[in-house]
């Protein structure tokens, strides 16, 4: 249970990744949030109930514009 004021939103929250960090393992590339998520340096997420969601980085394309040789 989270002990920080205001609460962190739980894992079951749409922006559950705004929880507090809580233990920091940068050397395995995994860090823990208070409402049990484990989150990645590849963006992905392991769920406290053992649902894994996939890295979610945003990537940019080649972006044409008007004018562009």
């Amino acid at each position: 249970m989270c002990q920080h004021q205001p609460q962190c939103p739980p894992a079951t929250a749409v922006d559950h990744d705004a929880a507090c960090l809580v233990a920091f393992h940068p050397e395995q590339g995994w860090g823990l949030l208070c409402n049990g998520v484990v989150v990645f340096d590849d963006t992905g997420e392991l769920l406290p109930d053992g649902r894994s969601i996939p890295d979610h980085r945003v990537t940019y394309g080649r972006v044409a514009y008007a004018g562009a040789a």
